[in-house]
């Protein structure tokens, strides 16, 4: 368990930062704070990391309390990345939620930050890696989502409009390419 090795941090490191894709989030948290106002970015990033720990720990032995197996798991995860993946690229509204007061817990913690995506992929971290390595990757993560949370604004006016609609739809294919990797790599576990 306390085997460090930076060449896994790195690979894991990468995974995460891929599937959380913070930088690719950049256009929604924009939109989240022009609706909601201030988001807690410590908040936020605590709240993500106290998930995405608790369900590299207990996450597999939960699902299987409920009935659910990890493929069935992974397979619904690529879905909810399938569509936010379609809102980022064709720009058009799937989700819909209640309005609230704050953003900072949901949807910014979670699903966009500790997401399906990201707790099926931490589960697939967790049978090659060691936990340690991969505790380190999510903390440097979080360090990082907490960096852009907080930096908002200012990369907002920095990218400006057109920047951001890059970056979204950019950032839009490429999680709809983790989607269809996450759905094809699972979906034969559904009939075995």
């Amino acid at each position: 368990m306390f085997e460090i090795d930076f060449r896994e941090i790195l690979t894991v490191g990468m995974v995460l930062f891929a599937v959380i894709d913070i930088v690719g989030s950049i256009p929604i948290i924009v939109d989240l704070r022009t609706k909601h106002g201030h988001i807690e970015s410590e908040k936020a990033s605590l709240v993500a990391g106290v998930i995405m720990i608790v369900f590299l720990f207990i996450g597999e032995e939960f699902l299987k309390i409920i009935g659910i197996d990890v493929h069935s798991f992974a397979v619904a995860g690529s879905f909810v990345l399938f569509f936010i993946a379609l809102e980022m690229i064709l720009g058009i509204r799937i989700y819909r939620d209640e309005e609230s007061s704050s953003a900072s817990i949901v949807p910014i913690a979670f699903p966009l930050i500790a997401g399906a995506g990201t707790m099926t992929t931490l589960l697939s971290l967790r049978s090659e890696f060691h936990t340690i390595n991969i505790l380190i990757a999510i903390v440097l993560n979080l360090i990082l989502v907490y960096i852009v949370l907080k930096l908002s604004s200012k990369l907002e006016k920095m990218l400006g409009k057109n920047g951001l609609g890059v970056i979204r739809k950019a950032f839009g294919v490429v999680l709809l390419a983790i989607a269809v990797k996450l759905f094809a790599a699972n979906v034969k576990g559904l009939f075995v």
